[in-house]
């Protein structure tokens, strides 16, 4: 059994896109998903299955939410392995840095050109680290401010959905063996 950790992109934002973790954790078991488990109601979900595609994974856990929610769910999976080394990375990364860290983590893996791009939209204070699929902002002390964001980071890299440090830290503790 393969265990897997989705984020789901654009949940419980307004009216309309609600999706409460009872709900994700009851779609997921019911589309054939086991020893399921969520960390906060930002989408974040750890699922056991025979499936060994990450694109099997994603497109099961797609259309189980749609199904249920009647509104698309994006949703980008990695490995526990996978993830945790994204977590390792997040730390030596951040050393130093005093603002605020976010990681995107991309459905694909981009193109140099697109890094690129990425790169030269950072402003003063600011970097990019990308590494596979994941996309290290570390920015200054205020979000709201900075010249770079998850919009970018899918204008040029593709889907993505983004979790501060905080989060990234406190799902590894959780699912991390």
């Amino acid at each position: 059994m393969a265990t897997w950790v989705a984020f789901l992109r654009a949940i419980n934002l307004g009216a309309t896109r609600k999706f409460p973790k009872d709900a994700i954790v009851a779609a997921t078991e019911a589309a054939g998903f086991t020893d399921v488990a969520t960390h906060i109601n930002t989408g974040n979900v750890r699922v056991g299955t025979r499936m060994r595609s990450r694109a099997r994974v994603e497109a099961a856990l797609e259309s189980a939410y749609l199904a249920d929610r009647g509104f698309e769910v994006p949703t980008i999976a990695f490995t526990v392995d996978e993830l945790c080394a994204i977590a390792d990375e997040a730390e030596a990364v951040a050393d130093g840095h005093d603002g605020r860290h976010y990681v995107s983590l991309l459905k694909d893996e981009p193109t140099a050109a697109a890094v690129a791009a990425l790169e030269a939209r950072a402003g003063r204070g600011e970097r990019v680290h990308v590494s596979g699929r994941a996309v290290h902002l570390l920015l200054g002390e205020s979000y709201l401010e900075a010249h770079l964001g998850n919009a970018d980071v899918e204008r040029l890299l593709g889907v993505a959905t983004n979790r501060n440090l905080t989060v990234i830290r406190a799902v590894t503790r959780k699912w991390c063996s």
